[in-house]
């Protein structure tokens, strides 16, 4: 390099790393919070690629199996025309929609349900 001693030579290599780069293995540039995903704050599924909802599944699946009779789970997932259906069937028909929501309550649990927007719900 022209102007510089040969022992005053900046070394070959070093220097300031490109804007916007942090410590390697974090996913935030240095001195900057991490920030999740606006579209997806629970993050994703990683069967399906999809964000999951904001409901979770245990609570889903316990809501149907204690109170299915009224359609609990299905109201709190946000599919209102199942749970209407629930509803109606247990009380006009004697008890018949408490066996439909014990059934799907155990699917619930068991299963990969969505919310009312297709949205997989959470498993925690």
């Amino acid at each position: 390099m022209a102007g510089y001693p040969p022992q005053q030579q900046p070394p070959q290599g070093y220097g300031q790393p490109p804007q916007g780069y942090g410590q390697p293995g974090y996913g935030a540039p240095m001195g900057q919070p991490m920030m999740a995903d606006p579209n997806a704050p629970y993050g994703y599924d990683p069967k399906t690629g999809l964000p999951y909802s904001d409901k979770q599944k245990i609570v889903a699946g316990i809501l149907q199996l204690l109170l299915g009779g009224f359609g609990a789970g299905r109201f709190y997932t946000g599919h209102t025309g199942t749970a209407v259906a629930q509803l109606l069937l247990t009380f006009f028909v004697c008890g018949v929609g408490s066996i439909w929501a014990l059934i799907d309550g155990i699917m619930i649990l068991t299963g990969d349900p969505t919310d009312a927007q297709g949205r997989p719900l959470r498993p925690n």
